[in-house]
């Protein structure tokens, strides 16, 4: 089993409340989530206005895979247009307790 852990760190400009800033984070949360059958969640910077960082999860039986499926949703995340990414960091690991 392979494990796959990404965060992204995104700049919003032009947000004037949390309240904005929410609903692009938690729609870009659920969107990625239903598109790509994956865990993605704020991890840090809720309470800053104009930061989030996102951060992801997948499993999978090949590490080919989990690179694939890390590659299209960090592609997806850029092509967004809502906001700009600042940082990425990945990681992709083996697991196995048998």
């Amino acid at each position: 089993m392979f494990v796959g852990v990404a965060t992204i760190q995104i700049h919003m400009t032009a947000i004037t409340s949390l309240k904005e800033k929410r609903s692009i984070v938690k729609s870009l949360v659920e969107r990625i989530k239903n598109r790509f059958n994956c865990s993605a969640s704020e991890v840090a910077h809720q309470d800053v206005k104009n930061s989030s960082i996102i951060g992801l999860a997948v499993v999978a039986n090949d590490s080919n895979f989990v690179n694939q499926s890390l590659d299209t949703i960090l592609n997806f995340a850029y092509n967004d247009g809502r906001f700009f990414i600042v940082k990425v960091t990945r990681e992709v690991f083996p697991h196995s307790d048998y």
